[in-house]
């Protein structure tokens, strides 16, 4: 199949482009990877009116480590991260999620902030930057730039935070920090395919093994990246034997779909599965991080 007709643009600055998102509003659509974008289109699902392509803005590709954070621009394709070791050491959770993340072909097009921007809840980086506690940039013409927590960008099923006039011009994942470690875990029909289920763990430990922080988000099971709500566990020391407790609280309040990939049943058995075997990589993971301080 083909696209509907559309109107193409392809702006030669950010301010250009953002005036043509201001002008034509909902009509418009942002052209940056195009790997779920114009499949969409093509099979008719996507019918929008104006396509604004973005990837002649100069300096967009950007991947710097800033203020403790790791700062990726507008149009930093997934392969650029992925071949970066400096950029994906100082993120490891990145660099465990990213090969989940379709497959070597589409990541050599698929943008970061594209795929943030798509919000689909069975994606890996919005599930990702949204257990990293990290924000998401927008801009307008209007409003100039904010940043939006990405516990907050994530609204439902492929809608965000974004007004129609905005873009994301870049996103911030938080460096690894002392006394973290950090896992992610995928069950898919295939490799490469979008996942059934997918869980994020970083836990935080102090120099006395008590837990200061644990982070933990189910994808796949929710309208948008699920963060679960485990402050009981911290300021304990965890053990093995605490991690199928604290698995099963993960996945208490959720109510998964049920479609041809598997019932809500399955998802629930699923998450729980995955969620013990992240929480135990990420523990391991800690544990080592608070080693090497000791040392």
């Amino acid at each position: 199949m083909k696209p509907a007709p559309f109107d193409y643009y392809c702006p030669r600055s950010l301010d250009e482009a953002l005036a043509l998102l201001a002008q034509y509003g909902d009509e418009a659509k942002v052209l940056a990877g195009g790997q779920s974008l114009v499949p969409a289109m093509n099979m008719r699902l996507a019918r929008p009116g104006v396509i604004v392509d973005v990837n002649r803005l100069p300096e967009a590709a950007v991947i710097e480590r800033c203020d403790g954070s790791l700062r990726v621009g507008m149009l930093a394709r997934q392969a650029d991260l992925e071949r970066m070791p400096v950029a994906l050491d100082a993120v490891p959770l990145l660099a465990q999620a990213l090969p989940h993340v379709g497959h070597w072909q589409t990541r050599n097009r698929g943008t970061v902030c594209g795929s943030l921007a798509h919000a689909d809840p069975s994606a890996e980086l919005p599930l990702a930057i949204v257990v990293l506690d990290g924000a998401i940039e927008a801009r307008s013409s209007a409003r100039g730039t904010r940043w939006i927590a990405a516990g907050q960008f994530f609204e439902s099923y492929f809608q965000t935070a974004l007004q129609n006039d905005e873009i994301v011009v870049g996103a911030s994942f938080p460096a690894r920090r002392e006394g973290w470690g950090y896992a992610f875990e995928e069950f898919a029909g295939r490799h490469g395919d979008f996942a059934i289920v997918a869980v994020a763990c970083a836990v935080a430990l102090e120099p006395n093994g008590v837990a200061s922080e644990v982070r933990l988000g189910l994808g796949g099971v929710a309208d948008k990246p699920h963060l679960a709500p485990l402050t009981a566990y911290c300021g304990r020391v965890l053990s093995q034997r605490d991690l199928p407790e604290i698995a099963n609280a993960a996945v208490a309040d959720i109510e998964p779909p049920s479609d041809l990939r598997g019932s809500a049943r399955y998802r629930r058995a699923l998450a729980t599965n995955l969620a013990q075997r992240a929480l135990t990589r990420a523990l391991a993971s800690a544990r080592t991080a608070c080693d090497g301080l000791a040392q």
